[in-house]
């Protein structure tokens, strides 16, 4: 099996490089409060760029997944350069996610690259390709909670904390939602391979508004609470409390106004 690519087809996008940079210059402004007039503006582009960041990866990781598993399209489409703009679906790989997030504070999975299937032989690589974006969301959330979990806070100034908790919030919604199993979302994904023909072909034309329903469940205050619920006994566990992530969404919302720190 060939995954030979061009180099120019993985070269990383300048797109990518400028969101990585918005990242680092406005996490340092929040660190160092250098818009300490407006320090959830800061917030603000330190928590959407991560985010943007983060779905970069997500669906690079089933790209470069996907081309170890057969499909040697991937780079010819762009997928390996981590642009965001070269998706099969911006609006609902990007534009849609930053609007949940601001809305509702909710790491929703978007869109996602698109792979030739029928180039992929065997149901566990089918899986795999799957299971590879929400892995990574789980990965970032173990990366940005690690000050937490290792007891490294101390020094850290507030703002900056409640930032990365939120952030770390979004990938924990991200990773549950992406592993629901329902159509249209790559929990499905992953359990699709092993389901009978016919099933599959039965429900194939629900893929399209697995993730409006998701969403629109998520409105349910029921089911919002005992999905929050588990959010935060998972956040709990990697050290960042509800206070933190609550104060880093209250910093996110910036034109509210900021909120009373003591």
């Amino acid at each position: 099996m060939t995954t030979a690519v061009r180099r120019a087809d993985q070269r990383v996008s300048p797109v990518f490089l400028a969101l990585v940079a918005v990242m680092a210059v406005s996490g340092w402004a929040v660190w160092t409060g250098r818009l300490a007039a407006n320090t959830g503006f800061a917030v603000f582009l330190f928590v959407v760029s991560g985010w943007i960041v983060s779905l970069c990866l997500h669906e690079y990781a089933h790209a470069r997944t996907a081309l170890h598993s057969g499909d040697i399209s991937i780079g010819a489409k762009g997928y390996l350069t981590l642009n965001p703009l070269k998706y099969t679906h911006a609006l609902l790989s990007i534009v849609l996610p930053v609007i949940f997030v601001i809305m509702g504070g909710i790491g929703l999975p978007g869109g996602a690259v698109f792979i030739e299937r029928g180039r992929i032989r065997g149901r566990w690589r089918h899986s795999l390709i799957s299971a590879a974006g929400p892995l990574t969301n789980i990965l970032f959330a173990a990366v940005v909670t690690a000050p937490f979990w290792l007891g490294a806070m101390d020094g850290v100034p507030k703002p900056f904390r409640y930032a990365l908790a939120f952030l770390a919030l979004l990938q924990v919604t991200a990773a549950i939602l992406n592993f629901v199993p329902v159509p249209g979302l790559d929990g499905y994904g992953v359990i699709e391979p092993w389901l009978p023909y016919g099933v599959r072909r039965q429900v194939e034309p629900f893929a399209p508004f697995g993730l409006i329903a998701v969403f629109g469940l998520l409105w349910v205050p029921g089911v919002n609470q005992v999905f929050f619920e588990a959010v935060h006994a998972i956040l709990g566990a990697l050290g960042v409390s509800d206070l933190d992530s609550y104060l880093g969404q209250e910093f996110f919302r910036f034109w509210q106004g900021e909120p009373q720190v003591f």
